[in-house]
């Protein structure tokens, strides 16, 4: 059986807010999902929060820039990684860097905080 992920995604017009107010520093821009869990099945329950508030936003300045985010009060993923968006990446780079980037660079905080509508889902790597 394949695995999934699970996790949200953001919702159309909320991106296109964020992508006015954070342009996109890198070649690709990916600025579609927060992820919750890698490796789900049709079996774990996806999550049921529907908003969160992006509260910050790393970049590394060589090719990963991520936003982050705040979902039920806290940004912490529970697997010791945060909440996050990938919002744009350089060649080379992938989407799975961002936390590294947001642990090892830091995050600058955003004020006030972003509200985002969040949609519960799972999907394919």
């Amino acid at each position: 059986m394949a695995r999934s992920i699970a996790g949200w995604k953001l919702q159309r017009e909320d991106r296109a807010v964020l992508l006015a107010r954070f342009p996109a520093r890198y070649r690709r821009t990916v600025a579609d999902h927060v992820t919750l869990r890698f490796g789900t099945d049709a079996d774990t329950p996806l999550p049921t929060a529907d908003r969160g508030e992006v509260i910050g936003e790393a970049d590394d300045g060589a090719g990963v820039q991520a936003l982050v985010v705040r979902i039920g009060g806290t940004t912490e993923r529970g697997d010791g990684s945060h909440f996050h968006i990938t919002w744009s990446l350089a060649d080379g780079r992938q989407a799975r860097e961002s936390n590294d980037v947001i642990r090892d660079h830091g995050w600058r905080a955003i004020n006030p905080p972003l509200a985002i509508r969040l949609e519960p889902t799972r999907w394919s790597p």
